[in-house]
């Protein structure tokens, strides 16, 4: 990896000496050189550019944030850097509410709107091409030289339909700005500072829990862009099981391999860690390690997803028996989550409360449990005690969108406490887990756990399964694998 030649800030005075790095002091840039390296460029400005595809999107959505705070300042940053380690950065990723109303996703913008008498003006703050003049683009650890061409501010506004200005101007603005001011905190530290005095933590959620909320249904973009991750996580789990040989000549890590090259290939990235847990891994819920054996016999619990370009994700998760056939035992287990989760989605239905494939999902899990004398019956009296919950653990969905886990600041009373509307999208995840080190169950149940999930989406008349061309049902799983590794 090339090493900078000068201070990382844009803000950094291009004629400062060369600072000193742990592998010595570089040599000092001449007068000569830094008038060279200001001329000889040829103008590279894109003037035939269109919209980004979800720019009438990003507008509606501005217009009823908007219509919800009128006459007040609304401040969505889209966040900075933040460091791995010493010099170098993690991959950047926007806030979700900053890409989500501008489509937007470069470090350290920031979305304002500021009240007008007839609604708000929209301005989006962002750093400008790199100077020349003053040496910043090759100078510059983040200048254009470094890190890649950036839009230049007039060609920002043309893709996303909002007035561009340059963002180092913005906060000294929000500092003798006047009137009501809200801000989405946790994303950028230099913004909220500059309106200390101007916010309060309640009013500031108030935006967030909003923001979260009018994310619960999605609009046809979305909706395309999910199925267009969950369409890319199919292809990667067939990915996985014409490698399971390779697999088990290595570790679960060949696994989460594999995913992440079809990720990155279709994707912006995968959209949470994935988990590859094989034998009584699987019994761990967020096993992201995948540092484990792949063994002949034991079962591979696979949750993973591809996150698209614009941040939508899919979250899916089969339970695969590695060496392409069930046994008695895990089939009998497998075969239990597979009802339950039938169960669950056929109670996601438009006007249903949110909590009815939950309920759905666990009723039946509880009646394997008692049929199997693993818990006292009856069922009722399971299920009000709560006492299936040593081996169904989780609940068994949650909406999904540009978070995995989407719209986790909306209020209890619409989420999971509301009603199913058409557009929602989530999953449908029961599962069943028996520790390695569970002596309330026979040995032959320790050390497996089984889980499917789904992403569906609510329509009108029922709903949709986006990741249907994924089989679920154990006998067409164990089909679709030697299919595969044929």
């Amino acid at each position: 990896m090339a090493d900078e030649l000068t201070p990382e800030t844009p803000e950094g005075d291009a004629e400062e000496p060369i600072k000193q790095r742990k592998n010595g002091l570089y040599p000092g840039v001449s007068d000569e050189l830094a008038e060279n390296m200001k001329s000889g460029w040829a103008d590279t400005e894109l003037r035939d550019l269109e919209p980004v595809p979800q720019a009438a999107e990003t507008a509606a959505r501005r217009a009823a944030l908007s219509a919800r705070f009128p006459g007040e300042r609304l401040v969505i940053p889209a966040g900075n850097l933040k460091i791995r380690s010493n010099d170098t950065d993690y991959p950047f990723r926007a806030s979700v509410e900053y890409a989500y109303l501008t489509g937007n996703q470069t470090e350290d913008g920031v979305l304002v709107l500021e009240p007008t008498a007839d609604g708000h003006r929209e301005t989006l703050y962002l750093l400008p091409r790199s100077d020349r003049e003053n040496g910043e683009f090759w100078l510059s650890g983040q200048g254009e030289l470094w890190v890649g061409r950036r839009h230049s501010l007039t060609e920002a506004g043309k893709l996303y339909g909002i007035p561009a200005s340059d963002v180092r101007e913005l906060a000294d603005a929000l500092r003798e700005a006047t009137g009501p001011v809200r801000v989405v905190r946790g994303h950028d530290a230099g913004i909220e500072a500059a309106l200390t005095d101007k916010v309060t933590a309640e009013r500031d959620e108030e935006l967030r829990v909003v923001l979260s909320e009018m994310r619960l249904v999605k609009d046809d973009f979305e909706v395309a862009e999910l199925q267009k991750a969950v369409d890319s996580t199919v292809r990667g789990f067939e990915d996985v099981v014409k490698v399971l040989d390779k697999a088990r000549a290595t570790s679960e890590r060949y696994i989460e391999g594999t995913f992440f090259l079809r990720a990155r290939v279709e994707g912006n990235d995968v959209g949470y860690g994935t988990i590859a847990a094989a034998g009584p891994h699987a019994c761990t819920l967020h096993w992201v390690r995948n540092d484990g054996p792949v063994r002949s016999g034991d079962l591979l619990l696979l949750d993973a997803g591809v996150e698209t370009h614009t941040y939508y994700t899919a979250d899916v998760t089969r339970t695969l028996p590695v060496d392409g056939r069930f046994t008695e035992i895990q089939k009998k287990i497998y075969d239990a989550v597979y009802d339950a989760q039938e169960a669950g989605i056929a109670a996601v239905q438009p006007g249903a409360k949110y909590r009815d494939f939950h309920d759905a999902a666990q009723r039946v899990l509880t009646e394997r449990l008692v049929e199997w004398g693993l818990v006292e019956g009856p069922v009722e009296r399971v299920l009000e005690l709560g006492l299936q919950r040593r081996w169904t653990l989780h609940g068994t969905g949650h909406m999904l969108g540009m978070d995995v886990h989407d719209c986790a600041a909306a209020r209890t009373e619409t989420y999971v406490d509301g009603v199913l509307e058409p557009g929602m999208v989530l999953t449908v995840e029961p599962g069943l887990y028996f520790q390695a080190d569970d002596l309330t169950v026979p040995e032959e149940y320790r050390g497996i756990g089984v889980r499917i999930e789904d992403d569906i989406l609510v329509t009108r008349d029922g709903n949709r399964n986006l990741s249907a061309a994924l089989p679920r049902r154990s006998d067409e799983v164990e089909s679709w694998m030697a299919s595969l590794q044929g």
